[in-house]
């Protein structure tokens, strides 16, 4: 989420007209109900899409823009957190949302 903040900003002013940083009082609920809701013509949901593509003829279209996001995105994945890591990251998260929408 750290890495595609910018990406669901953008997401959110392009679907739903709403600049995040305006929004003091967007409870932490509706703020995960909208972000599940962005469509796939967003900056968001275009580098999902990228991401997560699988078919072989739509990768060799792809370009080396694509690639890139694409390749980036799983060597990412690949990385192994250890348990420690994972609880650091989940209340480095909770802090941030708690700041951003309390």
């Amino acid at each position: 989420m750290f890495e595609d903040w910018g990406l669901i900003e953008a997401s959110f002013t392009t679907q739903y007209g709403i600049r995040l940083r305006n929004e003091p009082d967007m409870s932490w609920s509706e703020f995960c109900t909208l972000l599940a809701g962005i469509m796939p013509k967003t900056p968001l949901g275009q580098v999902v899409s990228i991401r997560s593509e699988e078919n072989n003829d739509m990768l060799k279209n792809f370009t080396s823009e694509q690639h890139k996001i694409r390749n980036e995105w799983r060597n990412r994945q690949v990385k192994i957190m250890s348990d420690e890591e994972k609880e650091e990251t989940l209340k480095e998260l909770q802090n941030i949302f708690s700041m951003a929408f309390s």
